[in-house]
């Protein structure tokens, strides 16, 4: 089960919010009304989603949102003037006056995405020997050194160019080491 992580400013706002999602069959795991109290209660968890408002009173959702740690999304209720243009592409956004089905429908899709990457990072890296991933490893940092990529950046790039050639990823690996080294 994903866990959730509900912030929002007004207490009453977060608790609405918490109830809808708990009737619905979500785990809600923390109710907060600040930016600070939403990133410590992300410590201790190893993925989810956060549901946030626009502002805190101590930050903003894109300071949230930066200090997030890898394996959480987050989905932005904001007003709609707040929505245009400068959003994040990366980020899901619901404009207000959310509407019961649109959030419930919006989390169980950002669920199931995030269900279908656990699994797949599990698949990943099942099956590779510690060589084989020191290849893959070598190659991303080989990349990200001489091209100024991202590791995910890098690593998409490597998975990419595997799907194109029809190799795996460890011999599109090698291949980028050998050329960029050789």
């Amino acid at each position: 089960m994903t866990n959730i992580v509900v912030a929002f400013s007004r207490q009453g706002d977060a608790k609405n919010i918490k109830n809808i999602l708990m009737r619905n069959g979500f785990q809600v795991v923390a109710v907060c009304t600040s930016g600070a109290q939403a990133l410590s209660s992300l410590e201790d968890l190893s993925s989810g989603i956060v549901v946030s408002g626009y502002r805190f009173e101590d930050m903003m959702y894109q300071e949230i949102r930066d200090c997030m740690p890898r394996g959480f999304d987050m989905l932005l209720v904001a007003p709609p003037g707040r929505l245009e243009g400068g959003m994040p592409q990366d980020m899901v956004c619901l404009s207000m006056p959310l509407k019961v089905h649109d959030l419930v429908g919006t989390l169980e899709m950002m669920c199931r995405s995030q269900v279908k990457r656990r699994r797949r990072m599990g698949q990943d890296t099942a099956g590779r020997s510690q060589k084989e991933t020191r290849i893959i490893t070598k190659a991303k940092e080989l990349l990200m050194e001489r091209n100024g990529m991202s590791e995910s950046e890098a690593h998409r790039y490597i998975q990419k160019c595997s799907m194109d050639s029809g190799t795996n990823m460890v011999e599109t690996a090698q291949m980028v080491i050998s050329l960029i080294d050789g």
